[in-house]
């Protein structure tokens, strides 16, 4: 009996651990379409995959009732309509969340809600003013609801709210007075600054070939910041660490920070830089491979951040140029538009395309690599940092409306020993599951041995 107990433990530890080991991924299911499959469909297919979070833009109630029992975490939103009436009327925002959130918790897995995306760079100073009092309005109807510290209130923001991004050390915010109150806020209550960077337009801003080869993580000299002299290898690193460097700047350093929106199209207009299946490909797999490895960025090494890529399915009913509507990782019938890395029979994360020389216009094949993050060498001259750009955000609030990039050099994820050197970079949750199964394992052959 002991011994099956032990049994049953080191099997429960297991699973236990490998859990929660890519409760990070998650996926934007945008609704802005008229051929999406069933809501149960895609609640199946979410359980074959290893994304954990779901973001809705709205309150789908079909969405979230499929998702019940399903333990993929769920993020729903009140639109930026919504925000007026949420700051005036406390009684508006209690029946928000008694509809929208008490009807279907905590049968549906639902961790936050978002209100309003990307209202800070709107030029609607008038709504702006209204967000901290919405967001407050429904924190305390869901404290009042006792879900006050299960359920987190947030927004999201575009990377223009960044007044500046490079090099990632600099990065500071504008807007002062309203990103300070809006951080005080998520610091007293514990909720994450959830925002949108997409390498992508910061590619079709400065559409070199390196540039290119940075944004998609594969091989490139790196870009060095002149503030730390750490060397990026890649975009993505970059940009979430100017946002850490923006929050610490403000003295909110500790604020979580969520990537609420990233992904790269697989389709364009003959005009556009960038979108090809192959750099889609390239993008998406490369960044659930670095976020699996646990590497982390170099200003938070050790941990990767949860990211909402972008996005679930196309929506084939936006507005603006094809890419818009190319960015699915799944198309309606379930098969996967490529393969991103992201199936449960994954096992290992996805060969980095080579990236000798790629082109803007041409697709970078998509062959096995080097590894996702090469080291740095001493002897590759630092690539010349790109100005810092703000892209316009598209009209559609739920079209990716992202981005102020600075191209800046991303550092490969690196721990640092006490001496200076370079550690080992293997995952700190890989080596407590070794030590923890090995120890169980010493003491279950114990327990066999003692038996007989």
């Amino acid at each position: 009996m002991q011994r099956s107990f032990k049994s049953i433990l080191f099997i429960l530890s297991l699973c236990f651990l490998s859990a929660d080991s890519e409760s990070f991924i998650g996926v934007n299911y945008g609704e802005v379409a008229d051929n999406l499959p069933p809501p149960e469909s895609t609640a199946k297919l979410l359980q074959s995959t290893s994304i954990e979070k779901v973001r809705l833009y709205g309150a789908d109630p079909g969405v979230i009732k499929a998702l019940a029992s399903s333990g993929v975490g769920i993020v729903i939103g009140a639109a930026n309509g919504d925000i007026p009436a949420l700051a005036s009327d406390p009684d508006f925002a209690g029946n928000w969340v008694n509809s929208n959130v008490l009807a279907y918790y905590p049968a549906s897995k639902i961790i936050v809600v978002t209100v309003g995306n990307e209202v800070v760079t709107l030029n609607d100073p008038n709504l702006v003013s209204q967000l901290l009092p919405a967001m407050q309005n429904v924190q305390n109807a869901l404290t009042a609801a006792s879900l006050g510290g299960k359920i987190k209130v947030s927004t999201v923001h575009s990377m223009a709210v960044l007044a500046q991004s490079e090099p990632p050390s600099a990065g500071a915010f504008g807007y002062g007075d309203t990103m300070k109150a809006l951080l005080q806020f998520h610091s007293t209550n514990g909720s994450p600054f959830m925002i949108n960077p997409y390498p992508f337009f910061a590619y079709q801003s400065d559409p070199r070939p390196e540039t290119l080869a940075f944004c998609l993580f594969q091989p490139n000299p790196g870009r060095v910041d002149g503030g730390t002299g750490i060397k990026y290898m890649n975009m993505f690193d970059a940009q979430v660490d100017a946002v850490h460097s923006a929050l610490s700047a403000m003295g909110f350093k500790d604020v979580e920070i969520v990537v609420a929106e990233t992904g790269w199209p697989y389709k364009g207009d003959p005009n556009e830089v960038g979108p090809s299946l192959d750099n889609a490909k390239a993008y998406n797999g490369n960044l659930v491979s670095h976020l699996k490895s646990m590497v982390g960025t170099p200003l938070m090494p050790g941990k990767s951040v949860d990211t909402y890529i972008f996005a679930l399915y196309d929506e084939d009913l936006k507005p603006g140029p094809t890419s818009e509507r190319s960015f699915g990782l799944y198309k309606p019938d379930l098969s996967m538009t490529y393969d991103a890395g992201l199936s449960k029979s994954v096992l290992t994360p996805a060969p980095t395309p080579a990236a000798p020389a790629p082109s803007p216009d041409k697709p970078v094949p998509a062959t096995p690599a080097p590894p996702l993050i090469p080291a740095p060498t001493t002897s590759a001259p630092a690539t010349p940092a790109i100005p810092n750009i703000l892209n316009p955000a598209p009209a559609n609030p739920t079209i990716p409306n992202t981005i102020p990039l600075t191209p800046v050099t991303q550092v490969p994820p690196r721990i640092t020993g006490t001496n200076g050197a370079t550690a080992s970079c293997r995952p700190l949750h890989s080596l407590v599951l070794l030590i923890m199964v090995t120890a169980l394992a010493f003491t279950l052959m114990v327990e066999i041995h003692e038996e007989k």
